[in-house]
């Protein structure tokens, strides 16, 4: 892979971003805290933390999924805070997302679901056999007409990396992506998203409460409260 191949990934940064919950009782609640940091593009980096620490909310934000109350995130040079609705919607064609409970339909082959983002959009591929492709990419070459109900949670939840593939995203967000997996399971599907950074240089930030999951990442920023407590690289012996 040549340099420039390699530096296809979104690199994010972001500066003092703010986000503040609402609860029913009046109390407010700081899902992020003043977050300031850098993320390189083509590297994959875990967020950790407990439940409610602010993993989900800041992928959230670099998704152009909810909005900051202040501060600002630039992905790929590009400042997403801000934007106009239709102008995040663009945005997030150029991503991926994976999420714990794959969120596949139920009723639609897995071959389907990889496609399904990709049917009321023009492309410039033929999106069945793109779908094919990804299928194959995953390991799932078999598995094309199988409807999800058949298959296990490991196979649901690479269907899925599958699925955020199909529009070529420069940056996956994975929310907890092993979470509702085994321990062997899961490790073969933080592998898979590794070896997809090595081979397309894309950008991966996963979000995690999982160390093993974390140590396979090239980086891990562990979040407390909303803030960011602890900023570490990868082990050379992980």
């Amino acid at each position: 892979m040549t340099q420039s191949e390699h530096a296809r990934g979104l690199a994010i940064e972001a500066n003092s971003v703010t986000k503040t919950y609402w609860m029913d009782s009046g109390a407010a609640v700081k899902a992020l805290d003043d977050i300031t940091v850098e993320i390189a593009a083509s590297t994959v980096v875990a967020l950790m933390g407990p439940s409610g620490s602010g993993k989900s909310t800041f992928l959230q934000v670099a998704g152009g999924l909810t909005s900051p109350d202040s501060g600002t995130l630039i992905v790929g040079g590009q400042t997403i805070t801000g934007l106009s609705r239709r102008e995040l919607t663009e945005y997030r064609r150029h991503l991926g997302f994976v999420f714990q409970r794959f969120n596949l339909l139920p009723a639609l082959t897995a071959l389907d679901n990889v496609i399904a983002p990709v049917i009321p959009q023009r492309v410039a591929y033929d999106k069945v056999q793109r779908g094919r492709e990804l299928l194959a990419a995953v390991g799932l070459a078999d598995k094309a007409r199988q409807l999800p109900a058949r298959l296990s949670g490991g196979e649901q939840q690479r269907v899925a990396i599958a699925r955020a593939l199909i529009g070529d995203p420069r940056l996956i967000l994975a929310d907890e992506p092993t979470g509702n997996l085994d321990t062997a399971t899961g490790a073969t599907i933080i592998e898979l998203l590794c070896s997809l950074r090595d081979t397309t240089g894309v950008t991966i930030v996963v979000g995690t409460h999982d160390p093993d999951t974390a140590r396979r990442c090239d980086r891990r920023l562990h979040l407390q409260d909303g803030k960011i407590s602890q900023d570490s690289p990868r082990s050379i012996n992980a």
